[in-house]
């Protein structure tokens, strides 16, 4: 294990304030947590880690470790200074306990402990161990071994030395209490995706994960810190340069660290973090990067005549355009809006990172001006775009194609006009639109038939887009308007259906259309709006034909084969062994559907659009880092990268038809 700084003097238990009690955890654990489901079960972990982090923050740990034990547990290691083992003043307990114990009692207040910190609120370890059927702490510290149990919460026995060692730090294991928790089933790769992004964001950490049930093990460790977090995130763009800017600056008692590149590429992609925090709707220091970015690109535009005199001034959406940026800043006192973190509210940070940005990235213009005038020039191309596509939604306004009272001419709508109860399929093709149409519901259920494969919404921007008919007709029929004019008020459905052929193209359709909710609709996916229709692979017919079984997979279909063997053996009828395991399951024939306009009217109803008996597949977006990196490869332009994803997913493929 390597070695971490030399103990700081004064961490004890002065350093640890008691604010309130515990007892308020169990009763309510998502307002501690956000809830008791798959997100709130890995925020026990990210409690811990995120003390481990804030140890390497601190300048006092070097290693994070986690494993996944094979009976349920987690256990979190890091080589920091190990919590305090001594008695503490206003507890009369160990300090170890009172930290596990006590709500709001962690060494993140007052400022001794940590100069910056990413548990702002303090409620980690007492809170995990609050929802945690047994939890038990390990200190490594002094020489000694010290350790304690607890069982939801409570200590089986007082902190008692176990042993000697040369190591320090903290470990602890936890068992999620399966009582409290719809699953307690901690997800690897959910984990493994924490600890690349803690490692990326704090320069020299190591971080491991272990997975003692499969053997699975990998660790991340990066020198360049926010810089390689860039270039990771910039996998597969055509980025307009190799170099990436790179600044890192104290203010006050505060850290400013900002790294950019851009890519040939229409999105942008922008993480702001306060002390390894992610705060997803940004806050004070990403105003302040965008506003120095957009004046910094400005001015060297036009000192340089890249920008005329009489033209305008780039706006912020066209200096981003394309941009991937990583800005991160570290301060003693952060300020968040709600438990989550989502924003920072600290007024001093817009300034500081503007200041730094102003400075810093203006230096870095002047002396890269290649990779300036790709910048200038790229921004002035998203300008020109911009304006594009201002024109093309003016003209499509003014023809009345977006709005109005019309709806598109293929649009079969349902009667209610209540969202909450109608629901839009989204079909492939006229044949199997005809057949929707035909076996819906027409009081809640509209079908709108696409035709062809949707425009690639991956490589194309808006102007583009509002010259494609079938994309047009989706956001008319939808009623939500596009880019600035989108607004969740006109949704018309609160199911949104993609149905396509059990296919290759039907796939790719499926695809294409994911690729446009994900980038141009986004809050359809987070609404919980946006399904998939799974129709069914097999049909098994009986004799006489006056009933089938419809099977969805491989899977299902051995399952009800093996099932029906069984049961005519035990019925006592005579199975001919040179027969194929249909005839041998009593069925006529299996049929396998390619398409969906293969079956009639009634058939696609019962089968794939009756509320009582069809499957649907409700689309989420649980990593959105992860979920851009896919669409990136899957509909960009790397044609290498594409063809690597799909060798490496094919192993896992069924069901597909060629």
């Amino acid at each position: 294990m390597a070695k971490a700084k030399a103990e700081s003097k004064g961490y004890d238990s002065s350093q640890i304030q008691v604010l309130e009690g515990l007892e308020p955890v169990r009763k309510r654990p998502g307002m501690y947590i956000g809830g008791t489901g798959v997100e709130g079960l890995h925020h026990l972990v990210w409690e811990i880690v995120d003390n481990g982090v804030d140890e390497a923050l601190a300048g006092h740990a070097t290693e994070v470790t986690v494993k996944l034990l094979a009976d349920g547990g987690v256990t979190v290691t890091d080589n920091g200074r190990g919590i305090p083992v001594d008695i503490h003043p206003k507890t009369g307990k160990s300090t170890v306990e009172t930290v596990l114990t006590v709500l709001h009692a962690g060494g993140k207040f007052g400022g001794g402990g940590y100069k910056v910190s990413g548990g702002l609120h303090g409620v980690g370890s007492s809170v995990v161990n609050a929802l945690s059927s047994r939890l038990i702490v390990t200190i490594y510290k002094d020489g000694k071994i010290h350790q304690q149990e607890y069982e939801r919460g409570v200590p089986k026995a007082d902190l008692k030395v176990v042993g000697k060692t040369d190591k320090r730090g903290t470990e602890i294991t936890f068992y999620p209490d399966e009582t409290i928790f719809e699953t307690t089933r901690v997800n690897y790769d959910t984990v493994l995706d924490r600890l690349r992004h803690a490692a990326y964001l704090t320069k020299s950490l190591h971080t491991r994960l272990e997975d003692e049930a499969t053997g699975r093990r990998y660790g991340f460790y990066f020198e360049g810190g926010i810089q390689s977090y860039v270039k990771h995130l910039n996998i597969g763009k055509d980025v307009i340069d190799e170099d990436i800017f790179y600044v890192e600056k104290e203010i006050e008692e505060c850290t400013v660290e900002v790294s950019l590149q851009y890519a040939d590429y229409y999105s942008e992609t922008v993480k702001a973090f306060a002390n390894n925090v992610f705060n997803p709707d940004g806050g004070t220091h990403m105003t302040g990067f965008r506003t120095a970015l957009t004046r910094v690109i400005n001015e060297y535009a036009r000192k340089t005549g890249l920008l005329k005199e009489k033209e305008e001034n780039l706006t912020g959406e066209d200096t981003r355009e394309g941009l991937t940026a990583v800005i991160l800043v570290k301060l003693p006192d952060p300020q968040f809006e709600g438990q989550t973190k989502n924003k920072l509210g600290n007024p001093e940070m817009q300034g500081y990172v503007t200041t730094v940005m102003n400075e810093y990235f203006s230096y870095y213009l002047e002396e890269h001006p290649a990779v300036a005038r790709k910048i200038v020039g790229k921004s002035l191309l998203a300008a020109r775009a911009r304006k594009a596509a201002r024109a093309a939604r003016e003209n499509i306004i003014r023809k009345g194609v977006l709005e109005g009272s019309g709806l598109p001419g293929k649009l079969a709508d349902c009667s209610s006009k209540d969202p909450a109860n109608s629901e839009l399929y989204i079909v492939e093709g006229d044949s199997a639109g005809g057949s929707a149409k035909g076996g819906r519901d027409s009081k809640t259920q509209a079908i709108l038939p696409l035709r062809g494969k949707v425009l690639n919404v991956e490589r194309a921007r808006l102007d583009k887009m509002l010259a494609n008919n079938e994309i047009v007709t989706l956001i008319k029929a939808l009623g939500v308007g596009i880019e600035e004019q989108f607004s969740m008020d006109g949704l018309r459905y609160h199911r949104i259906i993609i149905m396509t052929d059990a296919d290759v193209d039907g796939s790719h359709i499926s695809t294409l259309l994911l690729t446009f909710f994900f980038r141009h609709m986004r809050p359809i996916i987070d609404g919980g709006y946006l399904y998939l229709a799974k129709p069914p692979l097999f049909e098994l017919v009986k004799p006489g034909r006056k009933s089938s079984i419809f099977i969805y997979d491989e899977e299902e279909l051995e399952k009800v084969l093996n099932q029906s063997i069984e049961a005519r053996k035990t019925e006592g009828a005579k199975i001919d062994p040179n027969e194929d395991r249909v005839k041998q399951a009593g069925f006529m024939e299996q049929k396998r559907y390619k398409g969906l306009g293969e079956m009639d009217a009634e058939q696609l109803f019962e089968t794939t659009m009756n509320p009582e008996q069809r499957v649907l597949v409700q689309v989420r977006v649980n990593d959105a880092e992860k979920a851009d990196a896919i669409f990136n490869k899957l509909m960009g332009t790397e044609v290498e990268l594409r063809k690597n994803f799909i060798q490496t997913h094919a192993k896992f493929v069924k069901d597909l038809d060629i």
